[in-house]
């Protein structure tokens, strides 16, 4: 078997499971706006966990793809990085919670444990209005592809304007016009 490429039938696969996995991505960005205040802890971590999962799909399938055409186990553990795998079912590690107590201004990790301080600093950068001085166009961008996408989705443009600011609501409404079906020219 040609192992140039990837074979078609996987490529479809991981293709339509990484769309899945953009619009539980939206569907976070979403439930995170205020005008959904009311379900976001709920949701927010379903559709979260849901984009986990496809993706969790996608890799394994790769893997067994990958272990299938004789792939070493020791460079497919490589690759999929399992040393950083963590389950959700063991609940929030302390680096999370040290994490969110910067976020909110908490008492402060202990001075002995470095790795909780610079969890507790990430926190805190994220407070102070991300990781990043400079906007994130990238980010921005992303943002507003996958609300734009929605938007068009769910035939609702004009809700872009009730839950996003003005700057990423208009860019969301440029991709959403552009995601428009083209109607057939008059005759």
């Amino acid at each position: 078997m040609d192992d140039t490429q990837m074979p078609e039938p996987l490529r479809q696969a991981v293709h339509q499971l990484v769309s899945e996995v953009v619009m539980n991505c939206q569907e976070v960005l979403r439930y995170t706006e205020p005008d959904i205040a009311r379900d976001w802890k709920r949701m927010t971590l379903i559709r979260a966990t849901d984009a986990s999962d496809t993706m969790d799909m996608a890799s394994m399938l790769i893997a067994a793809y990958c272990q299938r055409t004789g792939m070493a186990l020791d460079t497919l553990a490589s690759y999929h990085q399992t040393r950083q795998q963590h389950s959700r079912a063991a609940g929030p590690r302390d680096s999370d919670r040290h994490q969110v107590a910067g976020m909110l201004g908490t008492p402060l990790a202990p001075e002995d444990d470095q790795e909780a301080k610079r969890r507790f600093s990430m926190g805190q950068s994220y407070a102070e209005g991300g990781l990043m001085s400079e906007p994130d166009e990238q980010r921005l961008f992303t943002e507003a592809c996958l609300h734009g996408l929605r938007a068009r989705l769910c035939d609702d443009v004009e809700a872009l304007d009730s839950y996003l600011p003005p700057h990423v609501a208009a860019l969301a409404r440029k991709v959403a016009e552009v995601l428009e079906e083209p109607q057939p020219a008059p005759a």
